[in-house]
């Protein structure tokens, strides 16, 4: 039986979405927890799930695996100024 094999892009592919998958979650934790103290620990590791998926996304960026378009200047304005009113 032939065994699947994953490629890199593959590997990463599936971290990133894992850790979409995690911070949906802790921030879904987050938002319900009661306990000030809880809820302190439970930031903490969500800023640390957000370092690793944004270390994942840079890493597919930098191999040409997750492509993104950059914004024009007028464009990202016009959203800040939207979304400060």
């Amino acid at each position: 039986m032939v065994q699947p094999t994953f490629s890199d892009k593959d590997r990463i592919t599936d971290a990133l979405n894992s850790q979409k998958y995690v911070t949906d979650h802790y921030n879904s934790f987050a938002n319900e927890t009661a306990s000030p103290e809880l809820r302190t620990t439970v930031m903490q590791i969500l800023t640390e799930e957000h370092d690793i998926q944004y270390d994942l996304f840079c890493e597919m960026t930098n191999r040409g695996w997750y492509p993104t378009e950059v914004a024009e200047a007028q464009k990202v304005t016009e959203a800040k100024n939207k979304y400060q009113q």
